[in-house]
């Protein structure tokens, strides 16, 4: 079955840097975009940073822009997010998630058929 599965997060000062993983499993991701979206608590899922499978098209949103960086590595079938200058706001759990190409969104939730349970960032002043 399809399985995703977060790691990396932790606590870190205002400043400082993260790298988190999502290692993806039990299927072939090459018609698939992979995405990252946060949530902190009584907030809507947030979309952070989404990359295609295949063709490493990236998108961002203005938010995290010039700070974070999406990457994948297809050997690995493992998806990056390094997280640099983070500040307070950054504060959430991160989701990794994998939707179809051929759903039209890659910046909202119903863009993504599978997630994983999710690894807690925070980020202290």
């Amino acid at each position: 079955q399809v399985q995703l599965v977060e790691s990396g997060g932790g606590s870190v000062q205002a400043g400082g840097s993260l790298r988190l993983s999502c290692a993806a499993s039990g299927r072939t991701f090459i018609n698939y975009r992979m995405g990252w979206f946060r949530q902190a608590p009584g907030k809507e899922r947030e979309f952070v940073a989404a990359i295609t499978w295949s063709g490493g098209n990236l998108y961002y949103p203005d938010s995290v822009k010039g700070r974070f960086t999406i990457s994948r590595d297809n050997a690995k079938n493992t998806v990056y997010l390094q997280m640099n200058s983070l500040k307070p706001e950054d504060t959430a759990i991160y989701y990794c998630a994998a939707g179809r190409l051929s759903v039209a969104s890659s910046t909202t939730t119903r863009g993504y058929d599978y997630w994983g349970q999710g690894t807690q960032v925070t980020v202290s002043s």
